[in-house]
């Protein structure tokens, strides 16, 4: 069972495209000797948990998020899609998106669809839960150098597509320290084509709704988790009407922390949430990330 498990998860990557990953000047030889001291199947509990622990801590930040779509013909850019937004809190402490930057779109040949904005907040920065996990064939594939960090590599694509759920299909790259994702490469899945999965319903004619492959990087923040912080999609659609090269950035900037789920105490007793406010003076609060490199070719 375990033989056919792997063998259907490489051919739903092979058949996605994303067999050949892009080449990068950080990144050492994939070495597919099995993890020392430890299983896939643990290592893959692990990274999940420290994975729901961090989507969790993540909820307690704000940051800022830009974002840029380009079509390209040749090396010209012929539309674009900007927009800015800072991720806040309002006074009552829920969670809200405040635009700071969103010119008119120049956008002819393609458009953004709902699916394109749930995944530039949601998919883009990947996070595999705990709870996510029996949705996903998960398959080791070796060890890696990613930059100064050792890295297990596992490639990722769901088991199945139900209704419009949007899933991730791809590979991993999961530090051996901290056990959290510190790199993605792959898509968002699947293609939709007159509101279905595009390999069950696609002929000529439909209204095609297609993703681009992009990579992420995180960074750690606040030294403990690792935030994504740059994304990036150099892709070619192909439409039946034709073939459109798209480029995508995305990055996420600015990260502080608003709360935290520590007990406060006071003379043994812990202060009602309700008392507690920000601590406007803790350094920690304030720290922003490290600046982030470009990515090489």
């Amino acid at each position: 069972m375990k033989l056919i498990i792997r063998l259907l998860l490489c051919l739903t990557l092979l058949a996605g495209g994303l067999a050949v990953l892009p080449a990068s000047a950080q990144e050492g030889p994939l070495d597919s000797s099995p993890p020392k001291d430890t299983t896939p199947d643990e290592i893959i509990k692990r990274f999940a948990a420290k994975e729901t622990e961090f989507a969790k801590a993540r909820d307690q930040y704000t940051y800022r998020q830009s974002v840029k779509v380009q079509t390209v013909d040749g090396e010209t850019v012929d539309g674009e899609y900007r927009e800015v937004f800072d991720v806040l809190f309002d006074d009552k402490g829920k969670r809200i998106e405040n635009v700071v930057f969103a010119p008119q779109s120049s956008l002819q040949k393609i458009y953004m669809s709902q699916e394109d904005f749930a995944d530039i907040r949601h998919r883009l920065p990947f996070v595999l839960t705990t709870e996510e996990l029996p949705d996903y064939n998960i398959l080791y594939v070796g060890q890696q150098q990613e930059d100064e960090l050792h890295c297990y590599v596992f490639d990722i694509a769901p088991k199945k597509i139900e209704g419009k759920k949007r899933y991730f299909q791809g590979r991993v790259w999961v530090d051996d320290h901290d056990f959290q994702i510190v790199k993605t490469y792959g898509k968002t899945v699947p293609d939709v084509c007159n509101g279905r999965p595009c390999n069950e319903v696609k002929k000529r004619g439909d209204q095609e709704n297609l993703f681009p492959k992009f990579t992420t990087w995180r960074q750690q923040i606040d030294g403990q988790y690792w935030f994504p912080v740059y994304t990036k999609a150099d892709d070619e659609l192909h439409f039946n009407t034709g073939d459109v090269r798209i480029r995508e950035i995305v990055k996420y900037e600015d990260y502080k922390r608003f709360g935290s789920n520590v007990k406060i105490l006071y003379e043994g007793k812990e202060i009602p949430k309700a008392d507690q406010k920000p601590d406007q003076n803790n350094p920690s609060d304030q720290k922003k990330p490290p600046e982030q490199k470009p990515p090489q070719k």
